[in-house]
């Protein structure tokens, strides 16, 4: 068996219709959305509403961790448009995920990143996409866990839950073979971003099942440029499949 694994799409459909191929399944770990490209600031929902100059602004408050100055920002942006902020927002997401959809292959197992919006997902999932979220699904023999989203952070993207929220997901998997998450364990190596220059939240919970289940694989994505790509936990190798939205190329794993 030959399996792919993309996270953080962020807007790339054009290689993500290409990640399935030679492969018997793909497996996405979430973030399909492009809010906002940080190496391209001219590119996602925000710059396409507001032009790159207060892209670049958004970008600059948000590095320097300014997030007060940064919603302030937000907010007379927002004020400013002649349709209120959901609707914007709910409007640009759909026309991204109506695309991205489109271009799953047959089958595709996904869970949703922290930028995403679930309630929109069964709008577009087709029946060759299973959405996957504290829930298991065997494949060629091994057992598959999802837990999707993220914990809550002051940049209070649209799927962030609690700590217990989160925690009873991954309870909810029991013993699989590999565990699949949009945020990784918390551990420094796997959660600090070299290029932010911050940590992003990683899961307790996580690091827990791994060393509680010992599963074959951890995948996880959401940390776009890592100090760690993968590292071994006792019999488990932890494994960032990459930044697909820069990269293109899905991470492969057989058996």
């Amino acid at each position: 068996m030959r399996v792919h694994v993309v996270s953080d799409v962020h807007g790339n459909a054009g290689d993500l219709a290409k990640a399935g191929e030679g492969a018997d399944a793909l497996i996405c770990l979430g973030d399909l959305v492009l809010f906002l490209d940080y190496a391209d600031h001219s590119r996602g929902i925000f710059p396409d509403l507001f032009g790159t100059e207060n892209a670049d602004r958004l970008v600059e408050l948000r590095t320097a961790r300014r997030f007060d100055e940064a919603r302030d920002l937000g907010r007379r942006l927002w004020a400013g448009l002649d349709v209120d902020r959901d609707t914007a927002i709910e409007a640009a997401v759909r026309r991204q995920y109506a695309e991205l959809f489109a271009a799953f292959p047959t089958p595709t197992y996904a869970t949703y990143g922290n930028v995403d919006i679930p309630r929109l997902w069964p709008d577009f999932a087709g029946p060759g996409t299973t959405v996957l979220d504290g829930e298991r699904i065997e494949i060629g023999g091994l057992v598959f866990g999802f837990v999707g989203g993220g914990l809550r952070t002051p940049m209070r993207t649209p799927y962030e839950i609690s700590d217990e929220e989160y925690a009873a997901k991954v309870e909810a998997l029991g013993d699989v073979d590999v565990l699949c998450s949009h945020i990784p364990p918390e551990v420094p190596e796997l959660t600090y971003d070299t290029v932010a220059r911050r940590f992003e939240r990683g899961s307790r919970a996580l690091l827990d099942a791994v060393h509680r289940v010992r599963p074959r694989y951890a995948l996880f994505g959401h940390v776009h440029q890592p100090l760690a790509r993968r590292m071994r936990i006792a019999s488990t190798e932890c494994v960032n499949v990459g930044h697909f939205a820069s990269t293109g190329k899905p991470f492969a794993l057989e058996w």
